[in-house]
């Protein structure tokens, strides 16, 4: 076992090279739901919540209140079941 604590090991002394802006940014690429998994994900409400929250959190970030605003509204909103995925649109 490492005496280690989660501040002394080597991810946490890169995430200090990173401004929290590129962290915010770094966890919305993460979280983003890719165009292969859309189908599979679109009703995910924990997915589509943390995609909507942590867009919210880089907007708050660079100071854009109006933006983060209606993207917390979104993320509350798959999590209070106050709003759903939109059917796919007839692919012709």
């Amino acid at each position: 076992m490492s005496n280690l604590s989660p501040v002394d090991t080597p991810i946490a002394s890169n995430l200090s090279e990173l401004t929290t802006l590129e962290i915010a940014q770094a966890l919305a690429q993460r979280l983003a739901i890719s165009s292969t998994d859309w189908h599979k994900l679109k009703s995910n409400r924990k997915a589509r919540a943390q995609e909507q929250a942590i867009a919210a959190l880089i907007f708050l970030i660079q100071n854009q209140k109006e933006e983060a605003l209606p993207r917390l509204q979104q993320a509350t909103g798959w999590l209070d079941r106050s709003i759903s995925a939109p059917p796919c649109p007839d692919h012709h």
